[in-house]
């Protein structure tokens, strides 16, 4: 079960724990929906309506072949390895402080750790908090993401210093305030409604078959919550993916018109103004199929490694118990 659980007797999992298994759900569901993430980047940095011919991109099909004629097959996973770091410091900074403030929460108050008022909260925070540490490598996971055939950046090092000489250190946190609003009541909710939807499933039994089943039905759950938040909170990603390539104007002209903004607020009334409502929602379509592959799989592969873990812990404390010696 995700989040500190006082009714699991032996088996509570340490920080160090929740991290590597929050890592590594993240490494592998990271390299399964890169693609996806391309495709909604480039979507929500378009200024031009979808439906319009002016605008280079009309739908995912659309989009898709014509990434793959423009840039061949490895364009679809531009910016993989900031991604990667991302999704693995992400995941294990993540987890790691759900696990801590749940626990928290069951130590210091009257609430139960295990309800879903609690999960939303702490996994709000928990975002926030990862967030923070991991903003740097979002900027530059989208900007490789955005750049096209003309590449301003060559490396993941050349990035950092080009970045770092001609923007500022702060360039390294451009659309952090948006990031935040958005990321609290998206990671929130997420857990809320994973944590709604699994005490729905029948009560798990973690022997044969049912063992499957029971992560199959943290696939379905975690697809589920993914898909509704983010919904929910869709125009706060979109204005942070926007705010993220200021000063990156240059490489954006292949694809279309390009804006600059100047904060948060200016970016929601220039897209209100030259888009109309359905611009907040541009690049929705790969999002939320994103959304409902990235969660569903994150949850799943955690639960996978928290009961190899667990597995592990047994077979390690049976083996050095008198009876496991005996048996050598």
């Amino acid at each position: 079960m995700v989040g500190y659980d006082p009714r699991a007797q032996g088996s509570a999992l340490s920080p160090e724990e929740a991290a590597l298994a929050g890592s590594a759900a993240g490494m592998v569901t990271r390299a399964l929906i890169s693609p996806l993430d391309v495709l909604k980047i480039r979507f929500q940095l378009q200024i031009e309506h979808v439906s319009s011919p002016k605008g280079k991109y009309h739908g995912l099909f659309q989009a898709t072949r014509c990434i793959y004629s423009e840039e061949g097959v490895s364009a679809f996973w531009k910016g993989h390895v900031p991604a990667q770091l991302l999704s693995i410091c992400f995941g294990a900074v993540q987890f790691a402080s759900f696990e801590l403030l749940t626990e928290a929460v069951h130590n210091s108050t009257l609430y139960d750790s295990q309800t879903a008022g609690v999960h939303f909260l702490c996994g709000g925070l928990a975002a926030c908090s990862a967030t923070v540490v991991c903003q740097p490598l979002d900027i530059l996971r989208t900007r490789f993401a955005a750049q096209g055939q003309t590449k301003v950046y060559r490396n993941l090092r050349h990035a950092v210093f080009t970045m770092w000489r001609s923007e500022g250190v702060l360039s390294f946190y451009r659309g952090l305030s948006p990031t935040l609003l958005a990321v609290f009541p998206y990671a929130g909710l997420q857990f809320f409604f994973y944590n709604v939807f699994k005490k729905l499933l029948p009560p798990p039994i973690t022997a044969g078959d049912s063992a499957g089943k029971g992560l199959l039905g943290s696939l379905v759950c975690g697809s589920g919550a993914g898909m509704i938040s983010k919904t929910l909170t869709y125009p706060f990603d979109l204005f942070k993916k926007r705010l993220q390539v200021g000063g990156f104007e240059a490489a954006r002209a292949h694809f279309g018109q390009v804006r600059s903004y100047r904060g948060l607020v200016d970016c929601a009334v220039q897209i209100a103004k030259d888009e109309g409502v359905r611009g907040f929602f541009k690049g929705l379509s790969p999002s939320l199929v994103k959304a409902a592959l990235s969660t569903g799989f994150t949850f799943f592969w955690y639960e996978v490694f928290l009961i190899a873990m667990h597995s592990l812990k047994q077979r390690q404390r049976t083996n050095g118990s008198p009876r496991g010696l005996e048996e050598r």
